[in-house]
C-alpha cells in the first residue's frame, strides 16, 4: 500500500494528505482529552506540569525540526507525533500497566498496550463518518503510530492487514518521532522534577551526558546557583541531543531516501539509520536509569501513581460486575465488540480527573 493511500474513500481538497491527517487528529476528541491525562506528574498538582497534550506538542516540535534537517516529510512526522499518545490511559504508564494486568488476570490474554490502543483510536474508536469507523488517515500515518521504530510483532496483531508489513521498520519519519519522544520526555521530566524539588542537579551532574550539557551552560556564563540555570540546562540538553541525532543520521537516511524517496521503510535486518551516536545513546541510557531511580520512583510520585492504580482497579471491577454502571452509549457497543474490550476502551479514554470523579461516585471515597 502506498504511503498516501487511505483505507476508505474520501473527498480531496486543497490540503496535502498528511496535512489533512494532522487536522483530523487535532480536531478529534481523543486529542483534546490529552490535556487532562498524566505524563509523569498528576496535573491537578500544579499548572506547570507537563500533560500528555503538552508532551505531544513538544514531541511534534522536535520531530518537525529533525525531519526538516534530514530532508524528510515534516508534516508526516508532525502528525505521527501528535497521534502517538492518543491511546494512553489516565495516570500515565501506571494506568496502562494496571489495565493490562487486570485484563489478563480476568482471562483476556491480549491485555492492553498503549501503542496499539492509539492505532485503535485512529481506526476504530473515533467516529466521524457514517460509512466506517476511525478518522480515515493515510497508511503512512497509521503505520508510524502503530510501529514506532521497530518491527512490531505482538499477539494482538494477529489478523491485522498484511500491508502493514510487521517484519519491516516503519518510515524514517516514524523513527524521527520515536527519538523526538525520547528527547522531549527526558528533558521535560528533568525540568518538572527540578522545578518542584523532587530531584536536584546534584543528583544528575555526575552523569556524562549532563556533564556535557553543564559545560555548554557554563560557556554561556550561567552558574548552577542562578535561577536561569534550569532553563538553560534543559534547552542545552535538547540542543545537544537534536544536533547529535541530525549529525549521526544525515548520511544514513540520505541513502535510504535514494532507494525509496517517499516515506522510506526499511527491512528489519538492517540497523536503524536514524538514531543517536553510540556515545550519546549510551550516555542517554545511563541518564534515563538515573531518572528512573531518583525521579520516577520518588515517594511523592509513587504515592500518586498508587492512587491512580487503585482507581483503575476499582473502576474495572465495578464496570465488569455491573454493566448498568456504564453509560448507554457504551453498553450499545456490546453489539460490536466484547464487553471487556468496551470497558477497557472506556477506561483508557478517561482523563485523570474524570476517572477520579467516577471512582468517587461509585465508591463514595476520595483518592
Amino acid at each position: 500500500m502506498k504511503p498516501y493511500e487511505r483505507f476508505h474513500p474520501f473527498q480531496n481538497d486543497f490540503r496535502d494528505p498528511f496535512s489533512r491527517d494532522r487536522d483530523r487528529v487535532i480536531h478529534c476528541s481523543s486529542f483534546r482529552r490529552l490535556e487532562y491525562k498524566t505524563q509523569v506528574f498528576l496535573n491537578h498538582e500544579g499548572d506547570y506540569f507537563r500533560t500528555r497534550l503538552t508532551h505531544s506538542l513538544e514531541v511534534s516540535q522536535i520531530a518537525r525540526t529533525l525531519a526538516r534537517q534530514l530532508g524528510l516529510n515534516e508534516t508526516l512526522a508532525e502528525v505521527i507525533a501528535l497521534s502517538h499518545d492518543l491511546g494512553h490511559t489516565p495516570f500515565g504508564h501506571v494506568g496502562g500497566d494496571e489495565l493490562d494486568r487486570l485484563l489478563k488476570a480476568d482471562g483476556h490474554p491480549l491485555g492492553f498496550e498503549h501503542n496499539f490502543q492509539s492505532f485503535r483510536v485512529l481506526t476504530k474508536l473515533e467516529k466521524r463518518y457514517k460509512e466506517f469507523d476511525g478518522l480515515n488517515l493515510t497508511f503512512a500515518t497509521l503505520e508510524g503510530v502503530l510501529k514506532h521504530s521497530y518491527p512490531y510483532e505482538k499477539p494482538f496483531l494477529e489478523g491485522l492487514d498484511e500491508r502493514f508489513a510487521l517484519e519491516k521498520h516503519p518510515s524514517l519519519e516514524a523513527m524521527v518521532v520515536d527519538h523526538a519522544d525520547e528527547i522531549a520526555y527526558t528533558s521535560h521530566d528533568i525540568d518538572d522534577g527540578v522545578k518542584y524539588g523532587l530531584i536536584t542537579f546534584d543528583d544528575l551532574l555526575d552523569e556524562p551526558l549532563c556533564g556535557r550539557v553543564d559545560a555548554m551552560v557554563a560557556q554561556e556564563g550561567v552558574a548552577q546557583n542562578e535561577p536561569l540555570y534550569r532553563h538553560r540546562f534543559v534547552a542545552g540538553l535538547i540542543k545537544l541531543l537534536v544536533e547529535d541525532f541530525i549529525e549521526n543520521s544525515k548520511e544514513k537516511t540520505a541513502h535510504y531516501k535514494k532507494e525509496e524517496p517517499v516515506c522510506a521503510t526499511i527491512d528489519a535486518k538492517e540497523p536503524l539509520p536514524a538514531t543517536f551516536s553510540k556515545e550519546t545513546a549510551t550516555q542517554l541510557k545511563l541518564l534515563k536509569k538515573r531518572l528512573f531511580k531518583k525521579l520516577y520512583k520518588h515517594e511523592k510520585i509513587a504515592r500518586k501513581m498508587h492512587a491512580g492504580k487503585q482507581c483503575i482497579q476499582g473502576l474495572y471491577k465495578a464496570f465488569s460486575e455491573d454493566y448498568d454502571l456504564l453509560p448507554e452509549h457504551q453498553k450499545a457497543l456490546f453489539d460490536v465488540r466484547p464487553a471487556h474490550r468496551v470497558i477497557a476502551d472506556y477506561l483508557a479514554a478517561m482523563t485523570d480527573r474524570y476517572a477520579m470523579k467516577t471512582y468517587h461516585e461509585l465508591y463514595g471515597l476520595s483518592l
